[in-house]
């Protein structure tokens, strides 16, 4: 319908219109055939304008600025059709042509394609407007052009009428892979979508994100500024300014806006990679400006112009800097070439173009290759090139050879070749002698899927109409002449989106591109991160440094990375993260060291005080001491210094469940058997009935020491059971990791210290009250002394144990346990040690016999003195209450005597002399 109506629109605008000029000045070149393709091809640069720069008349103007390039194009389709008609290809048809030169304008082309469109073998060149062309024979049956978008989308939209195909050998605008505007449209060359992907590959390799970009007033430059943003967008790149050059208004109107681009290089002294979707001529002038003020960047070339002699042979054309170009891949040129050579012998039903230029060689024969654009360019259409012996004429086949873009002929090759292969499919049944054996729609849908092999590549339309050909990388390099050499350095999948390198010194050529910098900002460096504005572009910004504990690892990131805040740490500025230290109360720590050797010696003086009780345990002093009871106390004073040991090293769950409730069992054990041994001292010399009482319901040897130890075993067994300790990692340090043990809980931790405080202070009571015994049993004041050193460690160990933070903590507690060890130690076991081996004579039943009765004697005198002073109101009222009184103190001092004569021996001689038996103490 979309076709339906277009030709109506058109038929309403093109009725009765036939071609003002006649074939001869319109037609470049032509060649009769069984099968006709039209050519359109921009030989010359631009149309004449009048001197207002509007026609005047309703009539084409004339052409000027003879362009190489296209007239190459046009000889590449020539050849190809005549290497066809040569090969067993299409067998039994010729193949013709009808070549337009559309002077790089629509309107010309307009005019070229509605005398394409005119019917076959009429005898007026008239445009008939149809409702339905399906059974309508056109004079061609496919055509090839145009070289520019601008041209190919009017044409291609005109032919849309008659469903003609378009094969493009140039042609790259993105807008005409749309099919639903563009269904007759296809091309031999990627669209530029593929060629603006490329660009943005090779300026994200190079590490470019700060480039220009120019491009040109037309369709082709438009999609590919449009295309390219799209593509810098993706990878971070920012465009520092966009210039739009005219490609067909004046020239001071174009000197004008290339001057304005010249301008802004020169200011944006950062950006040293630009962009140019240009044609040539504008190139040309764009080039000879910046040479003039000596400007120094490099360049990225389009498809249109990179590989362009007329560019490449501008003198000084090497001091514009670095130029890297995208350019359709090409295949064998050997045979084209030879054609070139031999250009003169070829024959040709009529190619005006060719005659032209052969005229224009007549009039620059001493010009070298570089001055000739300028030369020819003097020449338009206007100017009479009718040689009647062209080959009479030196064609200087070296200005073809040197000016020929291998891209542009491969493409122009493989287009007519595509043609001829989808001819032939449908020929393969037909006889397409007859001009109407196919219409060219049909041809169209042949086109779409014909797959053929040219040159060793496998070639077809995808559902756009592009053919699967990639691009060739250029690089101009200076040779030793002086000259530019255009160099293939890399290819360009466009299906796989990758370079692939000639060989290894091409690939270094490449790399070296990175060494160019283009970028608004320095780069910023590992450690650093990307501050940017919002008034400025992206990659405008300034480099912050990294705070502490966050790191960048690559240049130019737009953000700090964190590091593993339990187990890493950076410093500000940082690019990498470091692990932790991972600390703890190691055994080589010297304070460690001096620890262990102080719980060692500990352990030591234990052994040895067991040994001597050992060797000396019938002595009364080790029967006076608790016998037995002594090694209970000395075996758990020795486990806790064990329980010491286990605050060094690497926490580990088991030791810190083991260190605690062994301590806090064992030292237990120690302070209910001294408890037991202040309660035992206590009952032998008491006197007072009541006091008795209490303390014989306590002399319960084991059940006391058992109920004592099972009230705390319970209280650790509770503790280990719902809240065991752990080890855990301390991540509060910035750069360390403290390896420590969680206590679990930390009221179960305190109720068990209270518990042996409790104790330790019930003994110290007891121990108080029995600070007056007799010199050889009065352990009560160093039970009192021992128990006040650790009353003080503890009270002090809470305050430096809450505050205390780091690998010393388990030290703390450790100083403290050893302290308390050492404090029952030393006040239970020393004064014993220093009496059996510096006053043996004291360890002797008999003086602690003497010492017994002189207390007991001295007790029962102050107890009766003292409770007759309270009592003589008493006394006075009652003579007998003082007697009754003397006989119960002096059966107290006779049950006290009875006592610690069983302490000290077994057996009392009845010879002995200087002691009062039982019956003198009874008779006093």
């Amino acid at each position: 319908m979309a076709v339906y109506g277009l030709a109506i629109i058109l038929g309403t605008l093109l009725s009765g219109i036939s071609c003002c000029l006649t074939p001869d000045d319109l037609i470049g070149a032509k060649s009769h055939g069984d099968i006709i393709i039209g050519g359109l091809f921009s030989v010359h640069g631009k149309m004449m304008n009048s001197p207002t720069g509007y026609p005047n008349i309703p009539a084409i103007q004339n052409c000027s600025g003879f362009e190489m390039q296209g007239f190459l194009q046009m000889l590449a389709m020539s050849h190809a059709i005549e290497m066809i008609n040569n090969s067993p290809l299409i067998p039994g048809i010729r193949l013709g042509y009808e070549i337009y030169d559309t002077c790089s304008e629509v309107t010309m082309a307009l005019s070229a394609t509605m005398r394409l469109l005119s019917e076959f073998n009429s005898s007026e060149d008239n445009l008939k407007i149809k409702c339905n062309y399906t059974t309508y024979t056109p004079k061609v049956k496919a055509i090839i052009g145009d070289s520019y978008s601008e041209v190919s989308i009017a044409v291609a939209r005109l032919l849309n009428t008659q469903l003609i195909p378009l094969v493009s050998h140039s042609s790259s605008a993105e807008i005409l892979s749309d099919k639903f505007r563009f269904p007759t449209f296809l091309r031999t060359i990627p669209n530029d979508f593929h060629q603006t992907r490329a660009m943005a590959k090779l300026i994200h390799f190079s590490g470019w994100n700060w480039i220009g970009l120019i491009a040109m007033d037309d369709e082709y430059g438009r999609s590919a500024l449009e295309s390219f943003g799209a593509q810098s967008m993706k990878i971070n790149v920012c465009i520092a300014f966009k210039h739009i050059i005219p490609a067909h208004l004046s020239d001071s109107t174009v000197q004008s806006k290339i001057n304005k681009t010249i301008m802004t290089i020169l200011r944006e002294t950062r950006v040293n990679i630009i962009v140019v979707f240009l044609k040539p001529s504008l190139v040309i002038r764009l080039f000879k400006k910046v040479i003039q003020l000596n400007i120094q960047k490099t360049w990225i070339a389009s498809d249109m112009w990179s590989a362009a002699s007329t560019i490449s042979s501008i003198p000084n054309i090497q001091r514009v800097g670095r130029v890297i170009g995208f350019t359709f891949k090409s295949g064998n040129m050997s045979p084209f070439l030879n054609y070139l050579k031999n250009l003169n012998s070829q024959h040709f039903e009529m190619n005006h173009l060719l005659d032209q230029y052969a005229w224009l060689l007549y009039h620059c024969p001493k010009v070298k290759y570089n001055e000739l654009s300028s030369c020819i360019s003097n020449y338009s259409k206007e100017t009479p090139y009718d040689i009647k012996n062209r080959k009479g004429i030196f064609l200087k086949e070296d200005f073809l050879l040197e000016s020929m873009q291998p891209g542009f002929v491969y493409s122009t090759q493989l287009a007519v070749t595509a043609i001829a292969y989808a001819i032939r499919n449908i020929c393969s049944n037909r006889n397409c002698k007859d001009p109407d054996a196919f219409a060219p729609w049909e041809l169209l849908q042949g086109l779409k899927t014909v797959n053929f092999t040219f040159d060793g590549r496998n070639i077809y339309f995808d559902s756009r109409g592009d053919a699967n050909t990639g691009y060739d990388v250029l690089m101009w390099m200076v040779g030793d002449d002086g000259r530019i050499d255009i160099t293939p350095v890399a290819e360009y999948d466009s299906q796989k989106d990758s370079f692939l390198f000639k060989n290894t010194e091409k690939e270094n050529e490449f790399i070296r591109l990175k060494k160019i910098e283009s970028t608004c900002s320095d780069q910023c460096k590992p450690g650093q991160m990307k501050k940017t504005s919002a008034s400025l572009h992206t990659c405008c910004y300034e480099c912050v440094a990294c705070p502490e504990n966050h790191h960048t690892n690559k240049s130019d990131m737009g953000y700090c990375l964190q590091c593993n805040n339990k187990t890493e740490w950076s410093p500000v500025n940082s690019s990498v993260c470091y692990n932790k230290d991972i600390k703890y109360l190691r055994w080589n720590d010297g304070f460690a060291i001096i620890l262990l050797i102080v719980s060692f010696l500990g352990k030591g003086l234990i052994i040895a005080i067991a040994l001597l009780f050992t060797k000396n345990f019938n002595t009364p002093v080790v029967k006076a001491s608790g016998g037995i009871l002594c090694y209970v106390i000395l075996l758990s004073i020795f486990f806790s210094f064990v329980s010491a040991v286990f605050f060094i090293g690497k926490p580990e769950d088991f030791k810190c469940k083991v260190r605690q409730t062994l301590f806090g069992i064992s030292f237990t054990v120690v302070v209910a058997c001294i408890f037991l041994k202040s309660v035992k001292i206590l009952l032998a010399f008491s006197f007072e009935p009541r006091v008795q009482r209490i303390l014989r319901l306590l002399h319960k040897p084991f059940t006391l020491v058992f109920i004592c130890t099972g009230i705390q075993v319970l209280i650790c067994a509770t503790w280990l059971v719902f809240w065991p300790p752990h080890m855990k990692e301390n991540f509060s340090l910035p750069q360390t990791i403290i390896y420590e043990c969680d206590e679990g809980s930390t009221i179960a931790f305190s109720v068990m210290l209270v518990y042996i405080a409790v104790l330790a202070f019930i003994c110290f009571i007891f121990a108080f009250k029995g600070r007056k015994l007799p010199e050889n049993y009065n352990e009560a004041k160093f039970i009192t002394f021992g128990m006040l050193i650790y009353s003080i460690a503890w009270i002090t160990f809470i305050p430096i144990y809450a505050t205390t933070f780091g690998i010393y903590l388990p030290a703390v507690e450790m100083i403290v346990i050893l302290i308390s060890s050492y404090g029952i130690l030393t006040c239970t076991f020393f004064p014993k040690c220093y009496i059996i081996l510096y006053k043996q004579d004291s360890n002797t039943k008999t003086a602690f016999l003497k010492m017994i009765y002189k207390y007991s004697s001295k007790s029962a005198s102050n107890l009766t003195i003292s409770q007759a002073s309270s009592s003589s109101v008493v006394l006075e009222s009652s003579s007998s209450a003082s007697d009754v009184y003397v006989s119960t103190t002096l059966s107290c001092i006779s049950n006290t005597f009875s006592f610690h004569e069983r302490l000290v021996t077994t057996d009392i001689p009845s010879s002995h002399t200087g002691l009062p038996t039982r019956k003198r103490l009874s008779s006093i």
